[in-house]
């Protein structure tokens, strides 16, 4: 069977849910599909998260994370508040515990004015005002910090862009994609989800709009979104771009159907061959099969597809023809949780000073929206995409990684520090010790394991951790390649910066004499 829309999503996270929201705020009437490998939303990165709201602090001025977190983090709390989603303004501490770390901290209080952003320097005495089991040299205290659910936040974003007419395809893997000119054919298989806002009704937030996400606040507009068409953010597309990354890929990587040597695939058969839904029967055919899973012959057409596959995004970039300059190389990060006898040794949130050399933010204390206190994540190589533990490993995925000479390189530039979190991995008394410099009263038995993430981490060819965000073009399709933390932050401004570009190539093409939108 097959499917016609205006605009096509891969991925159910936090991100391609809030680009699907935005577009429906933004062009009402769009005909939006959201597809998603997965029984529900946000079951990896937006799920497996610490929910830590960022103030935008570590983010370099100029940088796409600095500007989405900044914007990001407001619009959130807001965006809680208006939805009845628990959080809470918690502010953090950041803490020296050694000499060699004082100068990247007082950067740290540069940067932080630069935003404006309310940052106060400590000494010990007062981190003991503030976390009277925590010990440092020094510390900054940063007051627009927060925590929340972003798993809650996801399944609202849900609930409001089906209300608005677009649709969720659970349980549905791309397995194909073909294109041509104005057009891509996405072909699914299915795992056995459902299909349609019927199915999201119940499966996503409860009765009715969902358990903590108010019907009425579908009506409000976060802060600083303005009317629906002014929301969308057209920002130039080389505002997306990296050291070493170009934002449309070469001409000749791009896959154009009935091309010399190119044999088409599954979807282009479809494509060609299943008859094209008439525009006013879209929803209908949707309400028909609003309870059943996509076959393996489900084709779903679009004039505009988003690629926010997250852990697999590389994937559906190279098998929509388009070669990403970058891999997704997977890290685990692993959290422990204090025992519940211990947890009043924190009383918020605590990190250590970052490396600069890393994306990654070391090993920190949180305690979350349900009081528990997590620790961590430390950051291992993970043996599958969706390697949630030691135990699972996947051979294709580990082969792509081992073949991948940026993992080469990141393994001969930071093998020492690799070491130190494989041993942290494998060593719960390992653990402890490098906990204990934040946290000198921690015993091994007060720390138990906590479930795992798999952090999306695009690398490019030589080595280098992409540490921006990274949305790329290539016609008719928006590749979102870099999300990482602080993505979940920062998902209602990126949400409407991709939904501006994909709104942007869709009205191109209504431009170019293409039928309008049903």
């Amino acid at each position: 069977m097959a499917y016609d829309c205006d605009v096509l999503v891969i991925g159910a996270g936090i991100v391609g849910l809030s680009t699907a929201y935005a577009i429906t705020r933004a062009a009402p009437g769009t005909r939006v599909v959201v597809l998603e490998k997965e029984p529900g939303p946000a079951r990896h990165q937006t799920g497996r998260n610490s929910g830590v709201i960022h103030s935008g602090i570590y983010y370099p001025p100029g940088s796409l994370k600095a500007r989405f977190a900044l914007q990001g983090s407001a619009e959130m709390v807001k965006f809680c508040l208006d939805h009845a989603i628990p959080h809470e303004i918690t502010g953090k501490l950041i803490v020296a515990t050694d000499r060699a770390e004082l100068p990247r901290l007082h950067s740290l209080i540069q940067r932080g004015r630069e935003h404006g952003i309310p940052v106060r320097e400590l000494g010990p005495a007062q981190i003991a005002q503030y976390e009277p089991e925590v010990s440092g040299l020094a510390a900054i205290h940063v007051g627009t910090t927060g925590i929340t659910d972003f798993g809650a936040v996801a399944r609202c974003l849900a609930t409001l862009a089906t209300e608005a007419g677009a649709h969720i395809v659970y349980g549905s893997e791309v397995t194909a994609i073909g294109r041509r000119a104005g057009r891509v054919a996405v072909g699914v298989s299915s795992s056995g989800g459902g299909m349609g806002a019927g199915r999201i009704a119940g499966g996503v937030g409860g009765a009715g709009a969902g358990a903590g996400c108010s019907p009425a606040g579908a009506e409000r507009m976060p802060t600083g979104m303005g009317s629906m068409s002014a929301g969308v953010v057209r920002t130039p597309v080389d505002t997306g771009r990296v050291a070493g990354e170009v934002s449309r890929a070469p001409a000749d990587t791009e896959r154009v159907p009935g091309e010399a040597g190119c044999a088409p695939t599954d979807a282009e058969r479809a494509f060609g061959d299943a008859p094209h839904t008439p525009a006013d029967a879209l929803r209908a055919s949707f309400d028909r099969a609003s309870s059943a899973p996509a076959s393996s012959d489900t084709v779903f057409r679009a004039r505009v597809l988003i690629n926010c596959a997250g852990l697999h995004c590389d994937r559906i970039a190279r098998l929509a023809g388009d070669a990403p300059g970058m891999r997704i190389v997977p890290f685990r990060g692993e959290y422990h949780t204090l025992a519940p006898a211990r947890a009043s040794l924190v009383r918020g949130l605590v990190y250590p000073v970052p490396d600069p050399a890393f994306p990654f933010l070391g090993v920190h204390l949180t305690r979350g929206i349900d009081g528990s206190v997590h620790i961590g994540p430390n950051a291992v190589p993970a043996l599958a995409r969706e390697g949630y533990d030691w135990r699972t490993v996947r051979p294709a995925d580990l082969a792509g990684t081992l073949a991948y000479p940026g993992s080469w390189h990141i393994a001969r530039r930071h093998w020492r520090y690799g070491a130190g979190e494989l041993h942290r991995s494998l060593s719960r008394r390992a653990f402890t010790e490098a906990v204990r410099r934040l946290l000198p009263a921690i015993r091994e038995e007060d720390i138990r394991p906590s479930p795992a993430g798999v952090r999306a981490q695009a690398v490019l060819p030589d080595g280098t951790l992409a540490d921006d965000f990274l949305i790329t073009e290539t016609p008719s399709i928006v590749h979102v390649l870099n999300a990482p933390s602080p993505a979940a932050t920062a998902s209602l401004p990126i949400g409407r910066e991709i939904a501006g570009r994909a709104l942007g190539m869709l009205e191109g093409r209504l431009a170019e004499g293409g039928v309008a939108s049903g």
